[in-house]
């Protein structure tokens, strides 16, 4: 079992409803549901373009998966868990947007926000404790050849390449997607997430996932408030 700190609003918030239908699968209830043709998108092509954050659910990694340390349980990890949320404050991105991250979409911040960045830094180390090290497949899967000289010293020293100067925060709205098929994918998503763009994002509070086995579907395991702002 691997678990994970992310962001997602609270299960009946209608950013959470809103992705989750479009992702095809809540991950508070670990429910799928049916995925429907979008504009020029079939059915076939949708479902394929969200597999990858369908699996995960709709979330923002702060803490990525890891197993727990020798040592470790998973009483004292959720305890860890809501003692955090229950002394850190709830507050603001000041604007969201929906971007092309590489071949992704993904809901984020329109420029970088610093009390992110910092909230982002302080959960890789509060949990850091309760990390088991990465062996060498897991290294390996990471492509070190392939990032830079930061994102490897992170990927060594907290498991995950993309945190402290290098984490942008990211909620994941498809995989890859094809040049020719962007321009029409950020349309569909600009529509679809009109709600919640080109305004605040709150970050409410967090979620603690887990991942049963390995490439099983991610769910929320406890879901915390952050402390009143």
């Amino acid at each position: 079992m691997r678990y994970a700190v992310y962001f997602t609003p609270e299960a009946d918030h209608p950013l959470t409803l809103a992705a989750s239908d479009w992702l095809g699968r809540d991950a508070f209830s670990g429910m799928d549901s049916a995925i429907q043709p979008v504009a020029d998108f079939s059915q076939e092509e949708r479902t394929e373009l969200t597999a990858d954050p369908r699996r995960y659910g709709f979330h923002a990694t702060l803490k990525a998966p890891f197993t727990l340390a020798d040592g470790s349980s998973e009483t004292a990890l959720i305890e860890s868990f809501r003692d955090f949320c229950a002394t850190n404050a709830a507050f603001d991105i000041p604007l969201a947007v929906v971007n092309r991250i590489g071949p992704f979409f993904a809901l984020v911040p329109a420029e970088l926000h610093p009390p992110l960045q910092a909230f982002a830094a302080s959960i890789v180390e509060a949990f850091e404790p309760f990390r088991a090290p990465l062996g060498e497949a897991d290294i390996a899967r990471r492509r070190p050849d392939r990032l830079n000289e930061a994102q490897r010293a992170h990927l060594m020293r907290w498991g995950y390449p993309y945190v402290m100067e290098e984490f942008r925060f990211h909620m994941t709205l498809t995989g890859p997607v094809p040049e020719e098929r962007a321009s029409a994918m950020a349309e569909v998503l600009n529509q679809r997430f009109a709600d919640f763009i080109r305004r605040p994002l709150r970050i409410s509070g967090l979620a603690l996932f887990i991942e049963p086995e390995r490439g099983a579907p991610f769910i929320v395991h406890d879901w915390q408030p952050l402390a009143a702002a």
